[in-house]
Order: structure tokens, then C-alpha cells, then sequence
């Protein structure tokens, strides 16, 4: 009850910040970002859109992969128009599909621009069972597979650019408190979902997909603590709020839940601002493997908080990414 309460009034939690700040809030004092080049996926729409017009505001370089290129560039112009002097690069990527997803990778470095900053914001919901050109179902594909080949391939990248420049490298990887939402044994019912449409249930799918952001970056975050890498991972909650995500469940009963939650919902700019705080406070410098909502570190759900399920998940990811039929290694 008192956690509720601090929600709805916005009190500010040890960070200084909480529900109501927005993300021009948390980086007043990151007023100078020119001396950073960050990836951000997602960010047509939304909270990704928030996230990369703040950042180019406060000078930040914005690389900006999008499946449809036209709706980039449209982003790129709207960020211009306010920020005449950002530096925002447009580049086509599909996360859905792993020869996407290295071909985007091979297209950026050969811009040998460096990398400080990797945010995996783009998400998917979507109430029709899919399946990925690769044959993974494609709430997982999207929200989490093709993210985590894109980190894994980036991340040398970050690393390169945090020695050369002595700034910490940071990757985001935006979840969702929906993750908890999911119980049972993951890889089974991925299994089950991608080879049977009937057997779909779109929320369960995307809390699965959030889920697994959570322990990517838990696995993640131990894996370069082990390589001495000058990167965090870190990843967030930015709150419920009504953006493009659910525009496959539009509808009547849609609404009406919107309405009656409508206390609860976060502005775009307020559901940016955890993002934006964990990619650029300098409080966050050495912070890794943590989970934040509200601008304040909380606790993932047990499942997400399991370092054995991390690792099992870690493990059927590097096969699935390095394999030509991926939908055949959930035996792992």
C-alpha cells in the first residue's frame, strides 16, 4: 500500500527521482552528452522516440535502427525541427530476423563511429500467433532474440570504445513488470508456442519475452564482469503507459481498461525518464546487473532473480544464434 501511494503522488525515492519525473528531469545535469554515440532501438514511436529526442537534446550522436526506414527518417526530422544541431544517423533493421540483425551490425561498423551507449527499447505485443523467418515465434524473436544477438555482436564494439575513451560503456535493456506475470519453465512453452499457434497466449508470450530481458542482462552483467569490461548492464521498468505497443489490441475492452487504470498510467515523457536515468547519471557508473523502475533500483521477480535460469537461457540463446535452424535446440 505504501509503495502504491509513493507511486501515485511521485514521491522521490533514493535517487532523487520517482514516477512523475520525466526524462528532461533526470538528465538536467547530463546537459552535455556530445562526447557520446548511442544505439537505440525502437525509437519511432513511444518511449523510444521520448528517449532519443532527449538524448539528442542533450547532444548525444543517435544511431537509429528501424524496420521501416521511411518512419525513421520521419523520427530524424521531428528530432531536427527541435534540435537543429543533432547528429542522428537512420539505419534499417528488422530485430525478428538474425540476418537482419548482422547485416545492421557489418552496415554499422562501417561507419567506424564508436559505441557508449546500446538501449534495447523496441518491443512487441502482438495478440496473433507469428512466426520469425528464422522459426523462433515472434514476440520472443523481436522483444528478446534478436536483441540479444545484437548485443552480443555490439558489445566487442562498446567495449573497444570504452578502453579508447575511458567512458563506461552502458546497455539498457527496457523489460517490463509484466515479466513476473510469467511462471513455469520457459524453454518448454517457448517450444510449444512456436510449434503450436493453438496453444498461444499473447500476454504469456510477451511476459515471457520480458522475462527473459531480465536474465539476459543478469547473465549479461556477469559475463563482462568476468571479461573486465569497462560496460554495465543494467535494465528497467519504465511503467505502464499507452503507447503504439498495444496497437494490436485496440478495441472496446482496450479502452475501457485504459480508462479505468488511467490514474496509474505514466506520460510518455514520465515512462522515458527511467531509461534516460540508467543510460546517463553518472550515479549508475559501476552499476550492473541491477533491475530499476521509477528511477529506483527495486527487485525483479524470483524467476527473473534466478541465476541458474540466466545462465540455461544465456546458453539456448548462443545456439539458437549461431544456428542455421534455431526453432531445433530447445532441448537445451
Amino acid at each position: 500500500m505504501l509503495e502504491a501511494l509513493k507511486y501515485l503522488i511521485g514521491a522521490a525515492g533514493a535517487s532523487g527521482y520517482g514516477s512523475k519525473s520525466t526524462a528532461e528531469d533526470v538528465t538536467e545535469n547530463r546537459r552535455d552528452l556530445s562526447h557520446i554515440t548511442a544505439i537505440i532501438t525502437g525509437a519511432t514511436s513511444g518511449i523510444g522516440a521520448e528517449t532519443a529526442r532527449v538524448l539528442a537534446k542533450r547532444g548525444a550522436r543517435l544511431v537509429l535502427p528501424a524496420r521501416s526506414y521511411k518512419t525513421a527518417e520521419d523520427t530524424k526530422s521531428r528530432i531536427l525541427a527541435e534540435c537543429p544541431e543533432a547528429k542522428v544517423v537512420v539505419m534499417s533493421l528488422d530485430l525478428s530476423s538474425q540476418s537482419s540483425v548482422r547485416k545492421f551490425v557489418r552496415e554499422f561498423e562501417s561507419l567506424q563511429l564508436p559505441l557508449n551507449l546500446l538501449i534495447n527499447n523496441a518491443g512487441k505485443f502482438s495478440h496473433g500467433h507469428g512466426i520469425s523467418e528464422d522459426g523462433i515465434e515472434m514476440t520472443f524473436a523481436t522483444n528478446y532474440l534478436g536483441h540479444f544477438l545484437l548485443t552480443k555482436l555490439l558489445v566487442k564494439k562498446m567495449m573497444e570504445t570504452a578502453e579508447e575513451t575511458g567512458i563506461q560503456g552502458r546497455i539498457v535493456n527496457v523489460s517490463s513488470s509484466i515479466h513476473s506475470w510469467f511462471t513455469g519453465d520457459m524453454i518448454p512453452y517457448l517450444d510449444l508456442i512456436t510449434k503450436n499457434k493453438n496453444e498461444y497466449d499473447a500476454t504469456r508470450a510477451y511476459a515471457l519475452s520480458k522475462l527473459a530481458n531480465v536474465l539476459h542482462t543478469k547473465e549479461l552483467a556477469h559475463k563482462l564482469k568476468q571479461m573486465k569490461a569497462n560496460v554495465t548492464v543494467n535494465c528497467v521498468h519504465p511503467g505502464i503507459v499507452r503507447t503504439r505497443l498495444t496497437r494490436d489490441r485496440e478495441g472496446v475492452i482496450t479502452d475501457l481498461v485504459f480508462f479505468l487504470a488511467s490514474k496509474l498510467l505514466k506520460t510518455i515523457p514520465q515512462a522515458a525518464a527511467t531509461t534516460c536515468y540508467v543510460a546517463t547519471h553518472p550515479r549508475l557508473e559501476n552499476i550492473s546487473g541491477k533491475y530499476f523502475a521509477d528511477c529506483n533500483e527495486a527487485s525483479p521477480s524470483k524467476l527473473g532473480s534466478n541465476s541458474f535460469e540466466a545462465e540455461r537461457l544465456w546458453n539456448m540463446s548462443e545456439t539458437m544464434a549461431a544456428s542455421e535452424n534455431p526453432k531445433l535446440v530447445f532441448h537445451l
